[in-house]
C-alpha cells in the first residue's frame, strides 16, 4: 500500500505539471500571431492538433519575427541565428517552419556578391553609418542629408527615382552618407545596395580578363538593386575601363532606370574632364561626354562641404 505522504507528493506534483501546462496553453493561445493562423485555419484544426502541438507553438511563440528585438543579425535572439519561425500545417499537425530573417537574407546577399567582387567596398564605419548619426554642421552636408534622408523615406524597388552625385574634399563624409542611405533601406525595406569602390573595381576587372570572369562581375554590378559607385574620378582612367566597363553599367542602368549613387572629388565638369584623357593622354571628349550624360541623368549633384571627419 503506498504511503500517504507518497500519493499526496505525486498528487501535489501532477497538480503543479497540469497548472504548469494550463499556463502555457493560455500564453500560447493569446499570443496574436498564433491566435490569427489558429482563426484563419479554424475548419482544419482541431483542440487535439493543438493540444499535441503545444510545445511547438510555445517555441515559436518565444522567438523574434521580422527582426523585431534582433538589433543585428549578430544579436539575433532566435535559437538559429538568422532564421525566423513559420507556423504551417504539415498533414494532421501543427508545426514550424524557420525561414531565412530578412537581416540573413540581405548578409546572404552582400556574401554572395562580395565572394564574386572583391572589390565591393564596405568598410566597418559604412556598415555602421546612419542618418542620426549624420553632422549637419554645414549648409551642403544639411542638403546632401535632406536629399538622401527623402530618397531613403521614399524609393520603393521599381520606382523611378534618380540617385545622388556627391562630390566635394577629402573626408567630408560622402560615403559615409551612402552609407546611411544603403542600411536604412536594408533595415527599413530590405532593399539591399551594391557599393563599389570605383579604383578596386575597374583593377579587379582588368585583372579578371585572365580567368574569363569579366562579364559575371559586370552582370553583378549592372543589376543591382541599387548601386553606388564610391571614389568615381579617382581611378587610373583607360578607354576599355571608360568605354566597356562604366560606359557598359551606364547605358544599362539608364535603360532600367536603376537608382544609382555616386561620390567623387570632382563636379560634374571635372569628371568630364577626367573621362576625356586616358592613361595614355588619348583625348576622347565625345566618348566622356556620352558617358556624363548618363550619369547626369542617373543622378542630382550636391556639393558636401565642411571640415575633413576623418582628421
Amino acid at each position: 500500500m503506498e504511503n500517504i505522504n507518497d500519493t499526496l507528493k505525486r498528487f501535489t506534483m501532477n497538480s503543479r505539471f497540469q497548472q504548469q501546462m494550463n499556463d502555457i496553453k493560455r500564453e500560447v493561445i493569446n499570443h496574436p500571431d498564433i491566435r490569427e493562423f489558429l482563426r484563419k485555419h479554424q475548419d482544419e484544426i482541431t483542440t487535439s492538433m493543438i493540444e499535441k502541438s503545444l510545445m511547438k507553438l510555445y517555441e515559436y511563440k518565444d522567438q523574434s519575427k521580422d527582426c523585431r528585438d534582433c538589433p543585428s543579425l549578430d544579436s539575433c535572439v532566435n535559437m538559429m541565428k538568422g532564421f525566423e519561425p513559420e507556423i504551417i500545417l504539415r498533414r494532421d499537425s501543427i508545426d514550424l517552419n524557420y525561414r531565412p530573417c530578412k537581416k540573413k537574407r540581405i548578409a546572404d546577399e552582400r556574401k554572395k556578391s562580395r565572394e564574386l567582387i572583391q572589390s565591393i567596398y564596405v568598410p566597418k564605419e559604412i556598415l555602421q553609418a546612419s542618418f542620426g548619426d549624420f553632422s549637419l554642421e554645414s549648409d551642403g552636408r544639411l542638403t546632401a542629408y535632406e536629399y538622401a534622408e527623402r530618397f531613403a523615406r521614399e524609393y520603393e524597388l521599381g520606382k523611378k527615382m534618380k540617385g545622388l552625385y556627391l562630390y566635394g574634399k577629402f573626408g567630408v563624409g560622402k560615403s559615409y552618407l551612402l552609407g546611411a542611405i544603403a542600411n536604412h533601406l536594408a533595415e527599413n525595406k530590405q532593399i539591399s545596395s551594391l557599393i563599389v569602390y570605383v579604383p578596386e573595381f575597374f583593377r579587379e576587372m582588368k585583372q579578371s580578363l585572365s580567368d574569363h570572369s569579366t562579364n559575371e562581375k559586370l552582370e553583378v554590378v549592372k543589376k543591382a538593386p541599387l548601386l553606388m559607385l564610391d571614389d568615381i574620378g579617382a581611378e587610373v582612367m583607360t578607354s576599355w575601363t571608360r568605354d566597356e566597363i562604366l560606359g557598359s553599367i551606364m547605358q544599362f542602368r539608364m535603360q532600367e532606370n536603376l537608382p544609382t549613387f555616386f561620390s567623387s572629388n570632382f563636379d560634374y565638369g571635372e569628371l568630364q574632364h577626367h573621362l576625356t584623357y586616358s592613361q595614355r593622354g588619348e583625348e576622347e571628349k565625345i566618348k566622356a561626354a556620352r558617358i556624363m550624360e548618363r550619369i547626369k541623368y542617373l543622378s542630382i549633384p550636391i556639393r558636401v562641404d565642411g571640415p575633413n571627419m576623418r582628421h
